[in-house]
């Protein structure tokens, strides 16, 4: 038998936007679920760098920076022309909802007020071209910081949060959706009753491969995930009852090197005042050196590695210890027919010496430090190996000596032939990075939402009773640079919470139109 509960607002998604909406939506007196369908709240505000692009904050003022949202929703666009999906001078841009990025950009500044009176410390604004102003604020000491606070509060002001409900559809009444039902981890089916609105939070679709191949490619379909519960189940539920996607076909994947089995100290950190105070003054007074071990163990732990590593003479080799690809060509696709999906990185200890300093640098955090090899060798040994030999470091990376070894010398002939194009392998000690994988961090495929966030159907008309926010609600609005995802998915929550409540006022008088974004 199927058990029903009645709130006034229904939030499904724990990670940052759906902990936004939540908290939004409560804080107006409304009663609230919160539906997660891990075991934990975190969704993939949890695995992002942390970093929120807004103008007019505290952190722009104490520094004598003179800049507006207008000029925020100006300088947006400009990202297109140096994006490579978007061709020459983002001629492939797709049209994009300027109304949703104005939204984005008025509400930022608010957005992180809001944050940091929730407990969240950000140390910036940081420069990113091409924003005219520094914008980017990054988050102390790590991005589960955001989860860290805002859960906490949530719950202490009422907020129900249920994890382990995976929601499945939609419950209507007439055209209205009324609520969800799930199944909760025990395999008990749930009804949650919205008298207000329902909020999706539920993420992107990185991992799902059928929704990558109906809006992207097969060859997209299989990249695999940063974060493997983004199945696009919001979207799903959705389209079952007449809403579309918009930008489909947009997401962001690449090298990547995986995730560590155990999470480095930094990771581990929990964000009490007194450590971020203290990170605060560290990152502002002591010098770089003191800091780069404990800063650079977050940069090699999530960010990709730069292509320049083959320009300059690395090769990329699977785990048969065959050369696969011209590293040249989108090496990123070749991986994806590779053992295990993954290849490894060689140098000699000439291009090895070019990468340990400026300006060949491997990974960057943008705004926060550049990581070259030596601080791989430090705070990754899981993906860095070194030896005096090509057959001993072949037997560090359990790849096949003899065919290694022949792998290179073809690559040395080729590369002595080649006139200095690239430089041939031949200065021991030989280095190597990886497992490199081709992953997907996400995608920006969205639900076509108006400006009050509730969600269109295929004549763009609203479904009563229905908003999406973050990647859910993403349809139509570009979110290129840094800063703008967690921008976009904290604001777009806080609104659509919000109106979602204002359902629950007089369910039967008051449209969400009535509740005007501020």
């Amino acid at each position: 038998m199927t058990e029903r509960a009645q709130f006034d607002v229904v939030v499904v998604g724990g990670g940052g936007t759906g902990l936004a909406a939540a908290i939004e939506a409560r804080s107006l007196g409304r009663s609230v679920v919160l539906l997660e369908k891990n075991p934990q709240l975190g969704g993939t505000t949890a695995w992002s760098v942390g970093s929120i692009t807004a103008t007019n904050t505290p952190h722009q003022i104490a520094a004598g920076i003179q800049d507006c949202p207008q000029h925020h929703c100006d300088d947006m666009p400009l990202f297109a022309r140096s994006d490579k999906r978007m061709g020459k001078d983002g001629a492939l841009a797709p049209a994009e909802s300027e109304a949703l990025r104005r939204l984005l950009a008025d509400n930022s500044p608010d957005t992180i007020r809001w944050l940091m009176d929730k407990g969240v410390v950000f140390f910036g604004p940081m420069p990113e071209a091409p924003h005219r102003k520094p914008r980017m604020h990054n988050i102390v000491p790590n991005s589960r910081a955001y989860i860290w606070h805002l859960e906490r509060h949530a719950r202490r002001i009422g907020v129900d949060v249920r994890c382990g409900h995976r929601a499945e559809r939609f419950i209507r009444e007439g055209d209205r959706v009324a609520g969800v039902e799930c199944v909760d981890a025990a395999g008990v089916r749930r009804e949650y009753v919205a008298r207000g609105g329902v909020v999706l939070a539920s993420g992107d679709y990185s991992a799902s491969p059928e929704m990558k191949s109906r809006f992207m490619s097969e060859q997209h379909a299989r990249i695999g995930p940063v974060n493997p519960t983004s199945t696009g189940d919001g979207q799903r539920m959705a389209m079952e009852i007449g809403a579309r996607v918009l930008n489909g076909h947009l997401g962001y994947y690449g090298l990547r090197f995986p995730a560590p089995k155990h999470k480095p100290f930094v990771q581990r950190i929990p964000p009490y005042p007194a450590v971020t105070k203290f990170m605060i003054w560290a990152l502002a007074h002591l010098p770089a050196g003191l800091l780069r071990p404990f800063v650079l163990g977050y940069v090699t732990t999530f960010l990709v590695p730069e292509l320049k590593m083959f320009h300059e003479g690395g090769i990329l080799v699977n785990k048969a210890g065959e050369r696969f690809v011209d590293e040249m060509e989108r090496p990123e696709f070749a991986l994806l027919d590779q053992p295990d999906q993954s290849g490894y990185c060689i140098m000699d200890d000439t291009v090895a010496a070019k990468f340990s300093g400026w300006p060949n640098y491997i990974s960057t955090a943008p705004g926060v430090a550049f990581a070259y090899l030596p601080d791989y060798r430090r705070n990754r040994p899981d993906v860095y190996a070194c030896a005096d030999t090509l057959e001993a470091l072949a037997g560090k990376l359990g790849i096949p000596a003899d065919a290694f070894a022949k792998t290179v010398a073809a690559y040395n002939a080729e590369a002595q032939r080649s006139g200095g194009r690239r430089p041939p392998l031949v200065k021991p000690p030989f280095h190597s990075l990886g497992p490199i994988m081709n992953l997907m961090g996400f995608t920006d495929g969205g639900l076509a939402i108006d400006l009050q966030l509730r969600v269109l159907d295929a004549n763009d008309r609203p479904i009563p009773g229905l908003f999406a926010a973050g990647s859910a609600g993403q349809g139509g609005l570009l979110l290129l640079g840094h800063g703008h995802h967690l921008g976009w998915g904290f604001t777009s929550g806080r609104l659509a919470g919000r109106n979602a409540a204002y359902l629950a006022l007089t369910p039967d008088t008051v449209s969400a139109a009535d509740a005007r974004p501020h």
